[in-house]
């Protein structure tokens, strides 16, 4: 046989590489990555905390008790709300969201790309999937850990006092969820640190502001406002902010779907993109 026929010989012997849009491929082997994020995580835990949550505070006593003693109160489906009632229901899910985003984008991408802590773990019988799930919890669980501590600043402050406000965990939990996926989907895509500036300006900058956080969504134009409604960041503020008054959130199942379509989208579009990254 001749070199071209060998060489056409083994190529059609050989398998096909998977495909990049397979389903995810995952164990318990996840269990071992999230732990050592964890252990190092702890040797940082004071410094870390305090940069995740000075400034959500900061902003809600800023605008809360500064600008909240101008507003007065908000309209919010024909009951006025003290608008540092409504600013906290919303920066809360921001700030899970801003917590899970900078996790999943600027730690995720050390690990992955200047420190190599992926490619060591994968030399174990680790796969990229578990990797890449490990992160995305990881992110999720700084997230909510953050959460609950701002949450528990606000009670302090006595800003709410809702029973109801137990639920808001788990829900804060899917926050995490989401926008640790959707900030994965960057990080695939980054080859520097600098690219993360799109993601924060043409992303979470106009999410903040079009979701309701600092004022009424029925403020903004028809269009705008129909577009804003299908944010993740929307449907999270739409789930918590009842909470907060003591209320059940309406279409509560629709905004959950929509939180579960996101994560469920964007982990799987992350783990597609970092799959084509390590492969090439």
């Amino acid at each position: 046989m001749t070199t071209e026929q060998i060489t056409s010989s083994m190529t059609e012997r050989s398998p096909a590489p998977p495909g990049l849009l397979r389903p995810p491929q995952l164990s318990w082997r996840w269990l071992p990555v999230f732990r050592r994020n964890l252990l190092v995580w702890r040797k940082l835990a004071v410094p870390s905390l305090v940069g995740n949550i000075a400034e959500p505070l900061i902003t809600l006593v800023a605008f809360g008790y500064g600008l909240g003693a101008l507003v007065g109160q908000v309209q919010l489906g024909g009951v006025a709300v003290p608008y540092i009632l409504f600013l906290a229901s919303g920066s809360i899910c921001m700030s899970a969201m801003n917590a899970a985003s900078f996790e999943a984008l600027y730690s995720a991408f050390s690990r992955m790309q200047v420190q190599r802590t992926w490619d060591g773990i994968m030399n174990a019988p680790v796969r990229l999937d578990d990797v890449v799930f490990a992160e995305m919890l990881w992110a999720a669980f700084k997230s909510l850990f953050t959460s609950t501590v701002i949450l528990g600043v606000m009670l302090v402050l006595g800003i709410s006092h809702s029973p109801m406000l137990l639920l808001a965990l788990p829900l804060l939990g899917l926050v995490g969820i989401v926008f640790s996926s959707i900030a994965l989907i960057f990080n695939a895509l980054a080859k520097g640190y600098d690219f993360f500036t799109y993601y924060f300006s043409l992303f979470l900058t106009p999410t903040m502001f079009l979701s309701g956080v600092f004022f009424p969504r029925d403020q903004l134009p028809g269009v705008v406002q129909a577009i804003s409604g299908w944010l993740p960041l929307t449907a999270a503020v739409e789930l918590i902010r009842p909470l907060f008054l003591g209320q059940w959130p309406a279409h509560g199942l629709r905004h959950l779907a929509v939180l579960a379509v996101y994560a469920v989208a964007a982990f799987w579009v992350a783990l597609a993109l970092t799959r084509k990254r390590f492969r090439n």
